[in-house]
């Protein structure tokens, strides 16, 4: 099984990627956060812990998502080719991983912008508050100011977009990656690639990377 881990600040366009990858290209995606509600939703023994820990206002565990993680990865076939998102985010995650040969990264892309365009990405997005349309006022505008082309309804900025929250985000997402980086690169694994390149080009990027 071949394994690959995405990493990328919010609004870097990791998450983006690895679903184009997974519709076309033979990957299979698996988002820590939709495993995670799937185990929930299908009442099974992880779900009910992960629940629990949620419901409580805590972080779930390792020990629960390396858990899921590996139960994930045991239904498929052994020739799969696998891109995590959302995980690890943390040394002692990445450490975790490597202690199961069924579960060992075989490298990290890094999808590196600069902040200021990080800001720009996530500060312009709009959704709409009645269809959920989503918008943004330069990349994707809607033909009337604030308003969605769809159904008429307002759009909004979400609170966790606005310029103050965005910053925040980013400072913490730099000061709890960067050791994760570092782990990466000891081992060799860790890929760099530029995110501020057309979606074509980057696709071709990613292709030479992960061999496909």
């Amino acid at each position: 099984m071949d394994i690959t881990v995405f990493l990328g600040a919010p609004g870097s366009g990791k998450g983006t990627q690895a679903k184009i990858l997974s519709k076309g290209h033979g990957y299979k995606h698996l988002s820590t956060g939709d495993m995670l509600r799937a185990a929930i939703q299908a009442g099974t023994e992880l779900g009910k812990k992960a629940e629990g820990v949620i419901q409580a206002g805590n972080l779930v565990p390792d020990s629960i998502m390396i858990e899921l993680i590996q139960g994930t990865l045991a239904k498929l076939d052994s020739d799969a080719k696998v891109i995590l998102d959302g995980f690890p985010r943390t040394v002692a995650q990445g450490e975790a991983l490597d202690e199961n040969r069924d579960t060992r990264v075989d490298r990290a892309v890094y999808f590196e912008l600069p902040t200021p365009l990080l800001i720009q990405r996530l500060t312009g997005r709009r959704i709409c508050e009645k269809c959920g349309q989503p918008f943004h006022t330069l990349f994707v505008p809607p033909k009337k100011d604030m308003t969605c082309d769809l159904c008429g309804g307002a759009l909004l900025q979400r609170p966790d977009d606005t310029e103050e929250v965005v910053k925040r985000r980013l400072e913490v997402f730099s000061s709890q990656t960067q050791p994760l980086l570092d782990f990466f690169t000891r081992s060799g694994r860790l890929v760099k690639i530029n995110g501020d390149v057309e979606v074509a080009l980057l696709q071709t990027t990613l292709g030479r990377v992960l061999g496909s």
